[in-house]
Order: structure tokens, then C-alpha cells, then sequence
């Protein structure tokens, strides 16, 4: 592989920026998580609000991370932004966490969708068709699909980031399109009177269902559960910040990622009340697990909790699952592609640093950290082996919120730190909507430690191990440097 010291190539300009903000932040969660979301809460009302606070909290952050974004424009994003506010460890502890979990599970997790929604279209992907059994490892043939996919996007932008800002355009387009038309059908072609009637009868009437028993939810209690739904809501309009990985690549970047971050979180945030909104139009919320039609089951129980399934089949019938197919497998893929794209400008900027692989910080001949990218390929496809991934996404909500905290406070760190560099553009609101997304986030932070404590401490685990694996990188750096004297 040839490589070059060259410069990375400015080719993003807001529209690519934008597309990759929104292709990286829709996968599959959209259509899935208000199943469980129901099920904790009960109510459309309390439902419209988890998503309206999730959206609101990530265009916040995305309004302030702007901000960090015009002042530093370079590869790397918010690992550069931890590193300048704080200290270089604090930096490679978001970027060891990034590796080891947050983007290469995410990867794994969205090529596992992939894999699986193709099943429905080509049933020899199927997790029971184990093409490949070696006793410690077995290979079924969605992780083979799944893993084919990865390494196919991992190549295609090795080959450069026009070939990837093609991908990614097209099918953010693709599925902006489908889910424009899908909620225009679905509020106006579509209203089932029956399910309306009965969400409206509940809308507010908060009640949780464990183990086959509802109870009501009140004060405290719906607040908690309402701080817990919160998972799967910000993950589902995580992954935005992607864009500031590629800061580099970007046209104009201290004007266009901050406009980007923006328009793609509030574009995204709107789409995503809509879809909630047309799965009440057309599936009452409250359902029973013994239901046999769609209607039966409603949205908490839907099959598999593939809502956007269930509410197609009040759409469109029999055909559904095939249409519902069809635009998952759109949508993951180019979600992948944006996300894989991304990551390794992060490794890159490590590893000039001296905090990761030297080969992760140099270009090939097509300006792009190919080994970077193959090497994120590797371990994402080792999670699609592992079958742990799920898990490890459930593990790292707190330490990306974590994160997310602290860059944001590395605003007000920044402005006493270096008052008078220059930011082309300033957070907006600040400080009150910096502060008001750092109380909030901590909040949350609060409420899963307490009621989600297996989502808590596993993920702070895993950043506490990055401390050691800090020192030994550390250390092999002043190693280096001491044997090129």
C-alpha cells in the first residue's frame, strides 16, 4: 500500500457535511426502540416527550460543539477538543473508548441489521444457517453478510473520500426520501380512527409493563422511567459528531461543520417525531404479548419490536415486511458508511499524538488513513463474531454521555483557557444552553446509575481501563523518541 505524507483533500462541502450527519445518525433504532419505549412508559404523550427531549438535547449539544468546531477544524474532532480543553489523556480515553466499543460496536450493530433485514429478502441469511462451525467460533451466515458488508465499506473509502461522500449522498437521499414519504402517507393517507381514539384516551396516563404487570407511573417514578427510555432515544440520534472527525476533508469548515451539525440534528429530530407520530396514527400504543394481528399486539408488543414493520403493515398489508426490508437494509448501509468513514480520522489523529498505531497516522496515495480504516474493519467484525456488541452498546450510554459533558464544558474551560482564539463562530445561547445540556446530561447520568446500573458501570469500566493503556502508549512514545536521538 503506498503511502504518501500528503495532505488530507478538502472534498466536503455542507451538503456532503449535512448527509453525513444525517446518514450517520439513521440506522435502524427509529424503527425499533419506541416498542420498548412503550412498554416503560405507556403513554403517546410521555413517548412524544422522550424523543422531543433526546432531539433537543442532541441539537444543544450540536449548537455547542460549533463552537469547539470552528475554534479547531481538524481530523480528530472531539478527541482534538478534549485533548486542547483538558489534557492529553482525557483525549485518548475518548479515543480508546471510540475504538473499543462506541464505533466499532455501533458498526457491528448496523451491519448486523443489515445482515439480518437481508434475511428477510434472501432467507439463506439467517442466524440458524451456520455456514462455518469450529467449536471456539462459529460463523452463521448473517455475520458472514455482515461482516462482508463492513470490509466492502472499509475498502471502498480506503479508495478515497469522493468514493465515500458518493456512497453517502445517495443513500442519505435515499432514505431521507423514503421516510419524507413514508410519514406524508402514514399522517395523511393512512389514520387508523380506532388507534387514534384509543391513544388519545392515554395519552397522558403513564404505566409501565414488566413481567406481564402494569403498573401506573407518577412523580418520581415516571421521571426515572422517562430518564431510562433516554438509551435508547439518544442512541438512536447518536453518532452526529461524526462529522468533526472529518473536519479535515470539510470545505470551509470553521462555517460549514457547524452548519452541518445543526441542520443535520434538527433535520433528523423532526423526522423522528414524525415517524413516532404516524406509529399513533396507525397502531394503538397499548397492546397485550398474546395479540395476533398487529392491532392486537399494538406498538408494545410488536413482533420482534420491529415497529416500522407493524406500522407498514397498517400502511401497506401483506407486503410490509418486504417494503420495511428494503429500506433498513438502505438505511444501515449507508449509516455504515458514513460512521466507518469517520472513525478513522479519530485513530489518525491518536496516532500523531503517539497515542495509537504509528500506521493509523500516516495517508495513502488517495489521502485517506486506509490502515486506520482497516484497522476499526478488524475489530468491528470481530464484535459481529462475538455476538456481544448489543451488549457492549448498552454498556457505553453513560461514558458517552460522559463525554459529551465534558466536551461541552470544555467550552466554558476553553474560553478562560484561550480567551483570544479565534472562534468564527460562538456557541449559541451560551452559557445557558451549554449549561442547560451538561445539568440535563447529568441527570440522565443520575437516573441510569440508579435504575440502570448495569448500563453504568461496565462503560465506566471500560474508560478506566484506557488509564493503564494510556500510560503503556505513552511510554512507548518517549521510548521512540529516545532511540531517534
Amino acid at each position: 500500500m503506498a503511502e504518501t505524507t500528503s495532505e488530507f483533500k478538502k472534498s466536503l462541502k455542507l451538503f456532503d457535511a449535512t448527509a453525513l450527519v444525517i446518514g450517520s445518525m439513521i440506522g435502524s433504532g427509529i424503527f425499533i426502540v419506541s416498542a420498548d419505549i412503550s412498554r416503560t412508559l405507556g403513554s403517546p404523550g410521555w413517548l412524544l416527550v422522550s424523543w422531543l427531549v433526546a432531539g433537543a438535547l442532541t441539537i444543544f449539544a450540536a449548537l455547542s460543539y460549533g463552537e469547539l468546531a470552528s475554534m479547531m477544524p481538524k481530523a480528530g474532532g472531539q478527541y482534538v477538543y478534549l485533548r486542547e480543553a483538558y489534557n492529553p489523556m482525557s483525549g485518548f480515553l475518548y479515543g480508546w473508548t471510540l475504538f473499543a466499543v462506541i464505533q466499532t460496536g455501533t458498526i457491528a450493530a448496523v451491519a448486523m441489521a443489515f445482515a439480518k433485514f437481508m434475511g428477510v429478502m434472501v432467507p439463506w441469511f439467517s442466524e440458524k444457517n451456520v455456514w462455518l462451525d469450529l467449536g471456539f467460533v462459529s460463523f452463521n451466515t448473517v455475520q458472514i453478510l455482515a461482516i462482508a458488508s463492513i470490509v466492502f465499506l472499509t475498502w471502498l473509502n480506503s479508495r478515497g473520500i469522493k468514493a465515500g461522500k458518493i456512497v453517502q449522498n445517495s443513500f442519505t437521499l435515499t432514505k431521507l426520501l423514503v421516510l419524507i414519504g413514508f410519514i406524508i402517507i402514514g399522517l395523511f393517507f393512512a389514520s387508523n380512527t380506532g388507534a387514534i381514539d384509543l391513544n388519545m384516551n392515554i395519552f397522558w396516563d403513564a404505566a409501565s409493563i414488566e413481567n406481564g404487570k402494569t403498573t401506573a407511573l407518577t412523580g418520581f417514578a415516571l421521571v426515572a422511567a422517562l430518564g431510562t427510555t433516554m438509551v435508547g432515544t439518544l442512541f438512536s440520534s447518536d453518532a452526529w459528531n461524526n462529522i468533526t472527525f472529518t473536519a479535515g476533508e470539510v470545505v470551509n469548515p470553521k462555517k460549514n461543520v457547524p452548519m452541518s451539525l445543526f441542520l443535520g440534528t434538527l433535520i433528523v429530530t423532526i423526522i423522528y417525531i414524525l415517524a413516532n407520530v404516524v406509529y399513533m396514527q396507525v397502531l394503538p400504543l397499548r397492546g397485550s404479548a398474546e395479540g395476533v394481528s398487529v392491532m392486537e399486539k399494538g406498538m408494545q408488543f410488536a413482533t420482534d419490536d420491529r415497529l416500522g414493520t407493524a406500522a407498514m403493515s397498517g400502511i401497506f398489508g401483506n407486503s410490509a415486511a418486504i417494503i420495511m426490508a428494503v429500506f433498513v437494509i438502505i438505511s444501515t448501509f449507508g449509516c455504515n458508511n458514513g460512521i466507518i468513514l469517520s472513525g478513522a480520522r479519530v485513530y489518525y489523529a491518536m496516532a500523531n499524538d503517539g497515542l495509537f498505531f504509528s500506521k493509523t497516522g500516516k495517508l495513502n496515495s488517495k489521502n485517506v488513513p486506509s490502515a486506520g480504516l482497516f484497522i476499526q474493519c478488524i475489530w468491528a467484525s470481530l464484535l459481529c463474531l462475538s455476538g456481544r456488541y448489543g451488549d457492549l452498546l448498552n454498556y457505553v450510554i453513560f461514558a458517552v454521555l460522559l463525554f459529551y459533558v465534558l466536551t461541552i464544558a470544555g467550552i466554558f474551560v476553553l474560553r478562560v483557557k484561550k480567551p483570544d482564539a479565534e472562534r468564527p463562530y460562538k456557541a449559541f445561547g451560551y452559557p445557558v444552553i451549554p449549561a442547560l445540556y451538561i445539568l440535563v446530561a447529568l441527570f440522565i447520568m443520575v437516573i441510569l446509575l440508579i435504575y440502570k446500573p448495569d448500563y453504568t458501570w461496565p462503560g465506566l469500566i471500560i474508560v478506566i481501563i484506557g488509564i493503564p493503556v494510556y500510560y503503556i502508549w505513552k511510554g512507548k512514545r518517549k521510548k521512540d523518541l529516545e532511540s531517534e536521538k
